[in-house]
């Protein structure tokens, strides 16, 4: 293990140096006991450093948009996990990498490490805008209207270290679909982009479907479509709008509200319409009113050149062809095929992925690795001629196993293995339902109309509620015994014409009676299915009543054996442990703390100033607005459960009362920023204002302070809006 502090390579950017220069010094200072630890923590999530549910290691979050990697970017990963992990590499349902058992005195390194080849983990794990995800085959989609990868790069680096997304109520997830086939499940995202061209004033032009509001977890939403076709210029101003309005309104007290499925709730909080009338007020303050994507933003891949390859002998002809069959596919680029690589739950050894890094470096595919959404990996530009080299290559670093994306392709996350909210082991009935499909159905191993997906909880990590069969972690309580469970939950997914579908709950089943389920259910439906029948189609038109009347006997908890009250991979009885979620607000902090919070923002607006970039600089102030008016309300036990209600409460409690004087009322003052251009005479006004009124706070806290002779601490959730 390394100590603080890092050399730093000069090789960095300046926005990347800082990074890490900042990561290293709130190490420092967490260490030293400087910096408490629930402050650390929502510090450090943004960062991409994670807790593991093993104590005293972590686990790292690379953020890969779109799931994009060059061979010199894997091999510095597989180097980074050899040094400082435990050398794996883990593939996940967000197109990112993950690396465990780190420790956190490491990370700065690591972070460093990264950033030398353009890699960053800013913002992949906390209330950010996570990962920009995308179907791994844009750009090569026989079915695509354009490549959507330039525009999901443009959104990612544009809301990269963006004050509007530093510190939101939850975190935003986004994707791009290739197609309307959706592959990219854009229908549980919170914003999903699907591309459309459409003739505007006698010219065609590209655009996209626009969907929001989607989510999967313990209560899964379908995404509303906000537009059927957006000009490609509007989406990025449109969702700069769309996340300040849901930084404002978005509930921040309740964390199980705070997604933007919640807001978007009519009956709780805004419609649709609502929501975009509010999204269309907000324009006035957005640095750009529309913003062209630079096409060429995505560097092309150099196409490998015609080569005589090694002939060699294929010893296993039978699983060759299967595996051109299944995991290959023919890209729009004629004479080109791309290859679909299965990872077992995602997991890839550094010396596994240093070899196939090899492969690309000799020219048996394009430089341009794509993480697939199902935790696989694609593979771009093979000639048909080098074909039967790859699979001899891929076969012997175990990459050739037919099946990529179909019912043996199991995606699961890793559930009790490192999760701290896992409540049973994902990865352990994942790898004995892919043994008993590839023993006992070794014909379906081709079969793409049934997913199988696994969470080792209900927030759905292993994506379980868009699988046709889907899983997630639970227990029943049996006399003074608990026994490990999984719930199950039938015809979720995104069907062949591009329709989402949220799965419905069915039965839970004692986890070892899984393998058995499975079984049941598809014998069922090679007996009762139409021909050619979806296996959703097939669930709808026999309801859930009768998979409920299939499967419940094997909840009978009176036929238990001793080895049913042991989860899948373990030895011992099953305890359940589950911890503290990472995402979970701190639980207590003291109002000048909060007031240093105000402060810190204030800081970070001048130094947006000193480089021009004035919209930063007015929402770096907007922000110390809300959180100066924030603590003192705390101070007050009012509570601040989003930014819009603290605006009107302070507005309430302190201006109008007269106990807060202004200049002009407290809801005008801040509500600046959405009536305003960012220009720099606006942004100079507005953070002197900014500055005068933190001022203020500050004298009377002091007030406060004299009075009581105690600083004031303040209880459980309210600190997070």
């Amino acid at each position: 293990m390394s100590t603080i502090p890092h050399i730093i390579p000069t090789t960095l950017s300046d926005a990347a140096r800082a990074d890490v220069l900042e990561l290293q010094e709130k190490i420092s200072g967490f260490k030293s006991g400087r910096i408490p630890e629930e402050r650390f923590k929502a510090y450090r999530l943004t960062r991409g450093v994670y807790g593991q549910r093993q104590l005293g290691v972590q686990m790292f979050r690379i953020k890969i948009p779109y799931g994009k990697l060059t061979a010199r970017q894997l091999v510095r990963i597989a180097d980074i996990a050899e040094e400082f992990t435990n050398g794996n590499l883990h593939t996940t349902t967000r197109q990112n990498i993950q690396l465990h058992h780190v420790h956190l005195e490491d990370t700065p390194a690591m972070w460093a490490r990264l950033e030398e080849v353009g890699i960053t983990t800013r913002e992949a794990c906390g209330n950010t805008v996570r990962n920009i995800t995308a179907s791994p085959t844009a750009g090569i989609d026989p079915d695509e209207p354009f490549d959507v990868a330039p525009y999901a790069e443009a959104l990612f680096q544009y809301f990269l270290r963006n004050p509007i997304c530093q510190d939101m109520g939850r975190k935003i997830k986004i994707a791009f679909s290739s197609s309307q086939k959706d592959s990219a499940y854009t229908y549980f995202h919170d914003f999903g982009f699907i591309p459309r061209l459409q003739v505007v004033d006698g010219v065609e032009k590209r655009g996209f479907k626009v969907v929001v509001g989607g989510g999967l977890g313990a209560q899964p939403y379908i995404a509303e479509t906000a537009f059927e076709f957006l000009e490609e210029e509007k989406i990025i101003p449109f969702t700069n709008a769309a996340l300040r309005i849901f930084d404002r309104f978005g509930e921040r007290e309740k964390r199980m509200k705070a997604r933007l499925k919640f807001l978007l709730d009519e009956k709780r909080g805004l419609s649709l319409a609502q929501y975009k009338q509010l999204i269309e007020q907000e324009y006035p303050a957005l640095p750009h009113k529309e913003y062209t994507v630079d096409r060429s933003l995505v560097e092309q891949p150099v196409i490998p050149e015609a080569r005589t390859w090694p002939e060699i002998a294929i010893l296993d002809q039978q699983k060759f062809e299967q595996w051109k069959k299944i995991n290959l596919f023919e890209q729009k680029q004629e004479g080109f095929y791309t290859v679909q690589i299965k990872l077992q739950l995602g997991n890839l050894s550094s010396e596994t992925a240093k070899e196939l890094a090899s492969l690309l470096q000799e020219g048996l595919a394009a430089d341009d690795i794509r993480v697939t959404i199902n935790q696989g990996l694609l593979l771009k530009f093979v000639r048909p001629e080098a074909l039967p080299y790859l699979f001899y290559r891929l076969n012997h670093l175990g990459l050739a196993e037919p099946g990529f994306g179909t019912i043996a392709d199991i995606t699961a996350c890793p559930g009790t293995d490192t999760c701290n909210l896992g409540v049973t082991n994902s990865t352990g009935v994942a790898l004995e339902l892919e043994r008993l499909l590839k023993e006992e159905y070794p014909e379906l191993i081709g079969d793409s109309r049934i997913a199988i997906k696994i969470s080792g909880c209900m927030n759905s990590c292993g994506q379980h509620m868009a699988a046709n069969i889907g899983l997630h972690g639970s227990s029943i309580k049996h006399g003074a015994l608990v026994v490990p469970a999984l719930q199950v939950v039938l015809g979720g997914g995104v069907d062949p014409s591009g329709k989402g579908y949220i799965a419905e709950k069915v039965v839970k089943l004692p986890t070892k009676k899984i393998t058995q389920a499975l079984r049941l259910l598809l014998d069922d439906y090679d007996d009762g299915a139409l021909e050619g029948e979806y296996f959703n189609d097939y669930f709808t038109r026999r309801g859930k009543p009768y998979f409920y009347s299939l499967l419940k006997p094997l909840a009978d908890l009176s036929k238990l054996e001793q080895s049913d009250y042991i989860d899948w991979g373990h030895t011992d009885a099953f305890i359940p442990e589950i911890g503290t979620g990472e995402c979970a607000g701190v639980s207590y902090d003291v109002v000048g703390t909060i007031i240093t919070d105000a402060e810190e923002r204030l800081h970070y607006a001048h130094k947006a100033v000193a480089v021009q970039k004035w919209a930063d600089a007015i929402y770096h102030a907007y922000s110390a607005f809300v959180i100066g008016a924030k603590a003192l309300l705390l101070s007050k036990d009012l509570h601040c459960n989003t930014h819009q209600g603290i605006i009107q409460d302070f507005q309430q409690h302190f201006y109008a009362t007269g106990e807060f004087a202004l200049d002009l009322p407290y809801d005008e003052l801040v509500l600046q920023i959405n009536k305003q251009e960012p220009t720099e005479a606006f942004a100079g006004h507005y953070l002197q204002q900014a500055d005068d009124f933190l001022q203020k706070v500050l004298a009377k806290r002091q007030q406060q302070l004299e009075q009581s002779k105690v600083e004031k601490v303040v209880v459980d959730t309210y600190y997070k809006a």
